[in-house]
C-alpha cells in the first residue's frame, strides 16, 4: 500500500474531506442555491404572460384547471416541506416555492373566473 493510498483510508474512516474539496462542495453549494433562486424566481414572472393571455381573450378553455390546481399544490406543499426541513425557518427557497404557488393559484382564479 503506498502513503497515498493509506492517507486516502484514512480521510474516508474518519469520515472527513479534504479541505480543497470541501471549499469545492461549499461554492458548489452556495452556486446551486443562488442558480435555484434565481431560475425559480424567473419562474414567478413566467407565469404572467398566460395570465395575461387568458385575461385579454376572456377564454380560459384551452388551460387545464387540473394541471393548475396540482402546480399550485405542488408549489404549496414544497413550499411547507422545505419550511419543515429547514427547522421551520424561511429562506429563499420557501419564499420562491411560495411566489410560485401565490402565482399558480391567480391562475387557477383566473381560469375559474372566466368559466362560470
Amino acid at each position: 500500500m503506498t502513503a497515498r493510498s493509506a492517507l486516502r483510508l484514512a480521510f474516508a474512516a474518519s469520515g472527513r474531506r479534504s479541505e480543497p474539496r470541501q471549499k469545492n462542495r461549499t461554492l458548489y453549494l452556495r452556486l446551486l442555491t443562488w442558480a435555484f433562486a434565481i431560475f425559480n424566481s424567473v419562474r414567478v414572472v413566467a407565469y404572467l404572460p398566460t395570465i395575461l393571455a387568458i385575461y385579454s381573450s376572456g377564454d380560459s378553455s384551452q388551460h387545464s384547471l387540473w394541471t393548475w390546481v396540482t402546480w399550485a399544490g405542488a408549489n404549496a406543499t414544497m413550499a411547507a416541506w422545505l419550511y419543515e426541513q429547514n427547522g421551520q425557518c424561511a429562506n429563499r427557497a420557501i419564499a420562491v416555492s411560495v411566489g410560485n404557488a401565490i402565482m399558480c393559484i391567480g391562475t387557477v382564479a383566473l381560469i375559474v373566473a372566466y368559466r362560470i
